[in-house]
């Protein structure tokens, strides 16, 4: 079995594989200070909980833009499944060609989707991934990286007009019943989720018209069918696409 862990700056995404199947998934907070230990200990009782043991798990292939959890990350996987984890960075075979000016800049969380989305579905592709950021990803039919976008996320965006507006409550992140809101959560959430969802179809559609052939709009993260549910231009969503990502790069790299 293949135990995946996607690292962003908000959550950590784990799942476990048998073969091509994920049988079990978990969302846990993001702490920078988490120790191999504290990891471990979290890990085996999420294993435990599921009826899966420590020995179950074969392998362990890791994405992560938070730098500072990589060593105590590394460390758990060799202290308590004695496995030397696949680590995506420079080196690891993707299958993807990436074409941009300086491929060692694009976030390993970047890499991996465009890797499941380039495997899963008929390209070309872009890739929308609502995180921390809120990043847009062009894929070729041949499998070349091409570039893309990075936005502002909804969460830091609603955090920042909470912290900066003295008047403006934090609110459940929903979509209200109506654009023109009644009351001051209504137009928030109005603001928020309609303001997303036009930022998001506006940029795809910059991003087509650089393409030559129609691609198709994949998008995945916390609040993907939030937005996708109104957007124009989405046309898949699939929740777990970075460990889909990371399942078909330990394959790629055995």
């Amino acid at each position: 079995m293949l135990l995946a862990i996607d690292v962003g700056n908000t959550h950590i995404m784990l799942g476990v594989f048998r073969e091509e199947n994920i049988m079990v998934y978990w969302r846990l907070a993001t702490c920078k200070e988490s120790t191999e230990d504290e990891l471990g200990m979290i890990v085996k009782n999420l294993l435990h909980n599921n009826r899966l043991k420590l020995t179950d798990i074969e392998s362990i292939a890791i994405s992560s833009v938070v730098p500072p959890l990589m060593y105590s990350l590394e460390r758990m996987a060799n202290k308590y499944f004695n496995i030397e984890p696949l680590v995506i960075g420079p080196g690891i075979k993707t299958g993807l060609n990436i074409v941009i000016d300086n491929p060692r800049e694009v976030g390993a969380d970047r890499i991996v989707n465009a890797v499941a989305a380039h495997n899963l579905y008929e390209g070309p592709l872009i890739i929308v991934d609502f995180g921390t950021a809120t990043t847009f990803c062009a894929v070729s039919e041949a499998g070349d990286y091409l570039g893309g976008v990075i936005a502002p996320g909804i969460g830091i965006s609603l955090e920042a007009l909470f912290e900066r507006a003295a008047k403006l409550p934090r609110v459940e992140i929903i979509r209200p019943e109506r654009v023109i809101g009644k009351d001051t959560i209504a137009s928030m959430q109005s603001g928020i989720v309609f303001g997303f969802v036009g930022q998001v179809d506006g940029i795809v559609r910059r991003m087509i018209n650089e393409f030559a052939v129609e691609p198709r709009v994949i998008a995945t993260g916390g609040f993907a069918a939030l937005i996708a549910r109104e957007s124009e231009t989405i046309c898949k969503v699939n929740s777990l696409l970075t460990l889909e990502g990371l399942r078909i790069i330990s394959n790629l790299n055995r």
